[in-house]
């Protein structure tokens, strides 16, 4: 997050229904874990990481996170990342597909596929999305990059065009 985008602006401004944080692992694993879910969780927020590949998979999988967001790049190391990720029983987010050229078709149907604001826009969303819009469910995603993070407003246009209903993290989780 930016310095000025704190959990406790997000947990008050309530801009989505379902309100979780993933800050980047690297920003604060190996110095600031336990200090970081305490924080979260004090303010009745969903705890989870946003891991950029592999490279950290099994240090995140040890930890204890609600759900991950992660980034797959389209490598064979990235992909076994996936299948780690999701041995801990938890959700797992493929953040940004497009943009990182993910093969969906390589992905688990079990894995939630992400539509995000920031980056839906880059590239031919229908053509890249459309042909796995049964095979797996979706997430809308503001993304905690400015401006656009108190609004899913394109990342909604998209899933509507595409015909997919957003998935709710909460229900996942807790059947609610």
């Amino acid at each position: 997050m930016v310095p000025e985008q704190t959990p406790e602006l997000v947990a008050h401004v309530s801009h989505a229904e379902i309100i979780g944080v993933s800050d980047h692992f690297e920003h604060f694993a190996d110095k600031a874990y336990d200090e970081y879910v305490e924080r979260i969780r004090a303010l009745k927020m969903l705890v989870a990481t946003e891991i950029d590949g592999a490279a950290s998979v099994e240090y995140a999988a040890s930890l204890h996170f609600d759900y991950y967001v992660y980034h797959c790049r389209d490598t064979a190391a990235d992909y076994r990342g996936v299948e780690r990720l999701l041995a801990t029983g938890r959700p797992v987010i493929i953040a940004h597909p497009h943009v990182l050229e993910t093969d969906l078709s390589r992905i688990p149907e079990t894995c939630l596929v992400e539509i995000n604001n920031r980056y839906v826009w880059q590239g031919d969303w229908s053509a890249y999305y459309g042909p796995h819009r049964d095979r797996f469910r979706f997430v809308i995603n503001s993304d905690a990059h400015q401006p656009n993070w108190l609004t899913q407003s394109v990342a909604r246009k998209v899933a509507a065009d595409l015909g997919v209903q957003e998935q709710s993290i909460t229900e996942l989780l807790f059947g609610a």
